[in-house]
C-alpha cells in the first residue's frame, strides 16, 4: 500500500487469543483471526465498510470488513483445499492460504473504484482465486514461471485426463482452443507430467475462479449450510441432523445446494438446478411448489442442526413498520433466540442506519445481546425492497 493510507485500531483488539495451545495453531485460532472486540459499527451492507476504506484511506475500515467477511472467506478457503484433496483442518496451511487471499484483497484496494458500480468482492474475486492458486503453485513439487502458466498446466492436464484421447489429440485440442502452438501446448502437458505422479488430482479439479462470477460471491453466507457444514468441530452433528430429514428434503437439499453428504464433495454454485429443475425431477410439482418444499426441508435442517448445538438460529417476523416515498423507513421486528422461548422486540430505523433494542427474547445474552445484534446485522444488511415479513436464518458462534 501506498504510504497515504493509514490502519490505526488501538480502540479494538483481537476478540480471540492466538497460540493457546502447546501444540501449536488450532483451527478455531485461523478461523478467527480477524474478529474485534468491540464489535465494528454496523453499516448497511459489507461493501460500504470497502467504500468508507477508499474514501479516507483509512484501512481500519478493511479491518472491520475482514471481521464480517471471514466466515465467508474461511468458506471458500475450505472449499478450494476440499477441491484440491489437500487436509483442510491443517492449522498451518488454513492460515497460510487465509493470509494470501488477504493480502490479494489489500492489493485491490488500490484499484477499487466503487463509481464503476461493482462490489468490492465481485471486483477482487479473479484475484482471489489467483491467491489460492498460486498458495498452491508453491506446495508444488515441479516450479513455474507464474501463476498464469501454472493454470495453463493444469488446464491441460485436466483436458488429457477428462478425454481419453492420446497425448497428441489433447495437445492438438489444448492449442485449438486456447489459442497457442501445439509446441507451447506439448510444453505444458510435459509440465504436469513431470510435476506430478498423482494424476487424479487433474481429473477433479475445475479452475477455482475460471468461470466463477461475482454472483456466486455475492452469496449470503449466513444462510449458506455449505460453510457451516464443513467446520471440522460442527460436521457431525450437522451429519446428525442431516439424517433425520427424508430423502425428499435431503435430495432437495444437496441438489440445491450442490454438495454431497456422503462424500463431501462441494461444486460451483454456478451449476446448482433451479426451481424448474427441481420441479422436473420431482414429478408432479411446479417451481414454486420446489421452492416451498426447499425453504421447508432448509427450516427443518436449521432446526434439528440447532438442536444438535451445530449452528445457533432466530427467528424474526415484522410487527409494524412506517414507509416514506414507498421505501420502508423504519420497522419493528420480534425476534426469537434459537427459536424457542419469549419474543423480544427491535426498533430499526433504516434511514440512518440504526436500531434500538426495546425487550430481549429469553435466552439472549444480557450483556453482549448477541442474538439481538445479529437480527440487526441481518435486518440491515437486507435490501430495503427485500425486508422480510418472516424469516428464520442460522450461523455459527464465533
Amino acid at each position: 500500500m501506498d504510504t497515504a493510507w493509514t490502519w490505526e485500531l488501538s480502540d479494538h483488539c483481537a476478540k480471540y487469543s492466538f497460540l493457546t495451545e502447546s501444540k501449536g495453531l488450532t483451527m478455531r485460532e485461523v478461523e478467527r483471526i480477524f474478529q474485534l472486540d468491540p464489535e465494528p459499527p454496523v453499516l448497511e451492507n459489507m461493501n460500504d465498510y470497502i467504500i468508507e476504506a477508499v474514501r479516507s484511506r483509512e484501512l481500519r475500515w478493511f479491518s472491520f470488513f475482514l471481521h464480517c467477511y471471514e466466515n465467508r472467506l474461511n468458506g471458500r478457503v475450505r472449499r478450494f483445499l476440499l477441491r484440491e484433496g489437500l487436509d483442510r483442518y491443517d492449522p498451518e496451511r488454513f492460515l497460510d492460504y487465509k493470509m494470501g487471499c488477504v493480502l490479494a484483497m489489500l492489493d485491490c484496494l488500490r484499484g477499487y473504484d466503487p463509481a464503476q458500480g461493482a462490489d468490492f468482492l465481485t471486483y477482487a474475486h479473479h484475484f482471489i482465486g489467483n491467491a489460492l492458486l498460486t498458495c498452491r503453485m508453491q506446495e508444488e513439487a515441479g516450479s513455474f514461471e507464474n501463476v498464469d502458466e501454472y493454470k495453463a498446466v493444469r488446464g491441460i492436464a485436466w483436458l488429457y485426463n477428462q478425454s481419453g484421447q492420446s497425448e497428441q489429440a489433447a495437445i492438438q485440442k489444448y492449442a485449438q482452443k486456447n489459442g497457442c502452438t501445439e509446441e507451447t501446448a506439448a510444453k505444458f502437458l510435459a509440465l504436469a507430467k513431470q510435476n506430478r505422479s498423482r494424476v487424479p488430482f487433474y481429473q477433479t479439479i475445475q479452475e477455482a475462479d475460471s468461470k466463477e462470477t461475482g454472483e456466486e460471491v455475492a452469496v449470503d453466507d449466513s444462510w449458506n449450510y455449505t460453510d457451516i457444514l464443513w467446520n471440522g468441530a460442527q460436521a457431525e452433528k450437522i451429519q446428525r441432523a442431516f439424517e433425520k430429514l427424508n430423502f425428499r428434503e435431503q435430495t432437495l437439499l444437496e441438489k440445491r445446494l450442490a454438495l454431497c453428504m456422503t462424500c463431501g464433495r462441494v461444486s460451483s454454485w454456478k451449476n446448482r438446478p433451479t426451481f424448474e429443475e427441481l420441479a422436473v425431477l420431482f414429478e408432479g410439482s411446479t417451481a414454486s411448489g420446489a421452492e416451498r418444499a426447499y425453504r421447508k426441508a432448509t427450516e427443518k435442517l436449521t432446526l434439528l442442526a440447532a438442536a444438535e448445538g451445530a449452528v445457533r438460529a432466530v427467528r424474526i417476523k415484522q410487527k409494524a413498520k412506517t414507509k416514506r416515498k414507498k421505501k420502508i423507513a423504519a420497522a419493528v421486528y420480534e425476534y426469537q433466540a434459537d427459536c424457542d422461548g419469549e419474543w423480544g422486540e427491535i426498533s430499526l430505523d433504516f434511514e440512518t442506519s440504526t436500531a434500538e433494542i426495546l425487550r430481549l427474547a429469553d435466552w439472549d445474552t444480557t450483556i453482549s445481546n448477541f442474538y439481538a445484534r445479529k437480527v440487526i446485522q441481518y435486518l440491515l444488511g437486507c435490501d430495503n425492497d427485500k425486508l422480510p415479513k418472516e424469516a428464520m436464518f442460522a450461523f455459527e458462534e464465533i
